[in-house]
């Protein structure tokens, strides 16, 4: 399997450079493009908020200073974008309504990519992160500090929807991985399952898998990010379901401890 469109979402801060690091070294392995692409404050999300029919000196005001926002961010991200010297490489900046245009680019697109802040509901991304994940049910990938293609993977494993996609479409990362390790904690599902059945669908593409299966009990998320640190793996994938704004992972309600860790990177899908 491969990639061959990377998107990274920007908003003309500081961290649009981070990102945009972490797209290329997530695409550089498969030749595959970096798509940037700039979303803007939405002016047509406030309209319900400055009333129809009217418009005064507040709401005028209102929508100018989001407008000049919406310029000045795309002037940065634009900065950044140039800068980046990856040769394979797009730039596109969004037009109201906001939200369908990013939906529409992100459903061409085999991976997103986003820093930790808009996974943390921080910053003007967080939406777009929740909206990408949940609504629009898309791969992303949470790029931390010392991402690359090709260390070591754990893959959270539990038997179910969530987490075979998320393993399925991880396929690209764990057949450049140095090593891949499955990480089942039975204590911790409600599902029984078998990992040695993920370690033959592993196998027969090629990807040589360990199963390490966490036997003690504990919070889900610590079992997982104390597995991660043992062997070595800087990134984890992981399933995400049940709620808009992703308030449980594959084996629980572990999401917040996940994205509070400073460490792995998180792969993540719907």
């Amino acid at each position: 399997m491969s990639w061959a469109r990377v998107m990274a979402p920007l908003a003309g801060v500081e961290g649009d450079v981070a990102v945009l690091d972490a797209a290329v070294r997530a695409a550089d392995p498969f030749g595959a493009e970096v798509s940037a692409v700039f979303a803007p404050a939405d002016v047509a999300d406030i309209m319900p908020w400055l009333g129809e029919g009217y418009l005064g000196g507040v709401q005028t005001t209102a929508i100018e200073t989001l407008r000049q926002a919406a310029a000045t961010g795309e002037t940065r991200s634009r900065a950044a974008f140039e800068a980046c010297t990856y040769g394979k490489k797009t730039f596109a900046a969004l037009n109201s309504p906001v939200w369908a245009a990013l939906s529409a680019e992100a459903r061409l697109s085999d991976l997103v990519i986003f820093g930790d802040d808009p996974a943390r509901g921080r910053g003007p991304l967080a939406e777009c992160f929740q909206q990408i994940v949940a609504d629009e049910q898309r791969p992303v990938l949470i790029a931390r500090k010392g991402f690359e293609v090709g260390g070591v993977v754990a893959v959270a494993w539990d038997g179910g929807k969530e987490a075979s996609r998320a393993a399925r479409l991880a396929l690209p990362l764990l057949e450049k991985a140095s090593r891949v390790v499955l990480l089942a904690a039975p204590k911790a599902s409600s599902r029984h399952f078998d990992p040695e059945r993920l370690q033959a669908y592993y196998a027969a593409r090629g990807v040589n898998a360990e199963i390490e299966v966490l036997g003690e009990k504990g919070e889900a998320a610590g079992l997982l990010l104390g597995a991660v640190k043992r062997v070595g793996a800087s990134l984890l994938v992981a399933g995400a379901f049940g709620h808009p704004r992703l308030q449980e992972f594959i084996f629980g309600g572990t999401t917040r401890s996940l994205l509070a860790a400073d460490q792995p990177s998180l792969f993540l899908s719907h």
